[in-house]
């Protein structure tokens, strides 16, 4: 979604959530990613929203130590245990508030941006068209001046083959790298120590089939040999194949 915008020409105000995650490999990759576009002449203005205390609390296998993250095939009735209650009703809430005062400063309308994609749908009652109509609706009712934010949700119906499409396309009008880009990200709910992912979450398994279907390998490291994940991922893909969505963007 960053560099979506960035090559739509826009000004980008970005939140980065401490949410308590187990997974907090993902916050340094967000330093590393805007480090990397400040080198390449892209200053981006980051705000770093800490509600760890609150997300420590939820109950859910992302942010509980004492419930272990489940394996496997991510429309499964087990995935339903990294449902963090309520998280994108939070998020949301608080990048709303951001970009309405943001509209408000500079008198100018702003896209409230926000990545959610169809491959979430079945898992997270959060990611469904349904949910962001009503909170959309409810942050309508609730602010002066909410005609100024204009809510963008460009990969709400699509797949992440879909959006790494996408992304190829953004990052080549950018004259960026692919593969540092993504080398700079952490999709795995598990990644260890180094930040290797563990290959074998839900999470996991959406992404490695999402990089096999765009023909490519994905630049981050496993903890395991890229072939075997793969050779994983498409078996599970064969026993659910509603695992993958085959939109196209």
């Amino acid at each position: 979604m960053l560099y979506h915008l960035l090559a739509g020409g826009y000004r980008v105000t970005a939140l980065t959530f401490d949410y308590g995650q187990k997974h907090r490999y993902e916050l340094e990759c967000a330093t590393a990613q805007l480090g990397y576009l400040a080198d390449h002449g892209h200053q981006i203005h980051h705000v770093a929203v800490d509600i760890s205390t609150l997300g420590r609390s939820l109950g859910s296998a992302l942010t509980d130590e004492r419930i272990a993250i489940p394996l496997g095939h991510y429309q499964s009735e087990s995935m339903k245990q990294t449902v963090v209650p309520n998280r994108n009703a939070i998020f949301f809430s608080m990048a709303a508030a951001q970009a309405l005062s943001i509209a408000n400063q500079v008198r100018q309308q702003v896209k409230l941006s926000l990545a959610v994609h169809s491959g979430d749908h079945e898992i997270y009652p959060d990611c469904r068209p349904e949910f962001y109509d009503a909170v959309w609706h409810a942050f309508q009712l609730g602010n002066w001046n909410a005609e100024q934010v204009e809510m963008y949700l460009p990969y709400l119906h699509l797949d992440k083959a879909a959006i790494l499409r996408d992304a190829e396309r953004s990052i080549t009008a950018l004259n960026l790298d692919f593969d540092t880009i993504f080398r700079n990200t952490c999709t795995s709910y598990m990644p260890d120590a180094e930040g290797r992912g563990h290959g074998l979450t839900g999470s996991d398994h959406e992404r490695i089939l999402a990089f096999h279907a765009l023909g490519r390998v994905d630049p981050v490291p496993y903890q395991q040999p890229w072939d075997d994940l793969l050779a994983r991922a498409l078996s599970t893909q064969q026993i659910h194949p509603d695992s993958s969505h085959n939109a196209t963007p």
